[in-house]
């Protein structure tokens, strides 16, 4: 017979990745105190719930909410961070962190995750954590947009400036043959 707690914390978990944009798996195995909670605050700032919990209670929760992709990666010490907000804000945070604060050390390190609805291995997860936030790449995108038109401005401009010039040479000249 299953243990209530057990099945109130198997529905905590699927709660915290119902509607995930990104569930990414983390061994975190090898951090101390401190660099958890460093982690965590971190985490916690990017809007990321980054939580531990037993493998098992982890595997089932996945599997109800129809994600079995990740339950080859359920094995050894295993952090779960969520995002429902920025796909990447995960992973970019957990790179971050590694790079500020782990430079010498191996980990942690990411396992494997599930981001908008695709299964991402270790690789494509430290790609994707290179990736500027959603907001940068939608100011990169509006700059883009905003170029040409600033460049017709300017050419209207130049073009308005010219005749501007034309008809005063051509007031000059009237007055000059008057």
């Amino acid at each position: 017979m299953t243990q209530p707690y057990k099945i109130e914390e198997v529905k905590r978990i699927k709660e915290r990745l119902e509607e995930a944009k990104s569930i990414i798996l983390v061994d975190y195995k090898g951090i101390n105190i401190e660099e958890v909670d460093e982690l965590r605050n971190r985490m916690r700032n990017a809007s990321v719930d980054y939580f531990v919990s037993k493998n098992s209670f982890i595997k089932i929760a996945l599997n109800e909410l129809g994600i079995t992709e990740l339950d080859e990666s359920l094995v050894g010490s295993t952090a779960v961070a969520v995002s429902k907000g920025d796909e990447v804000a995960p992973a970019r945070e957990l790179s971050k962190f590694k790079l500020d604060l782990m430079k010498e050390k191996d980990f942690p390190t990411f396992k494997t995750g599930y981001v908008s609805g695709k299964l991402m291995q270790a690789a494509e997860l430290e790609q994707l954590a290179k990736l500027p936030s959603k907001e940068a790449l939608l100011s990169m995108v509006l700059q883009g947009f905003n170029a040409p038109m600033s460049g017709i401005v300017g050419a209207l401009q130049g073009i308005i400036r010219k005749f501007v010039y034309a008809v005063d040479a051509v007031a000059k000249k009237q007055e000059e043959n008057n």
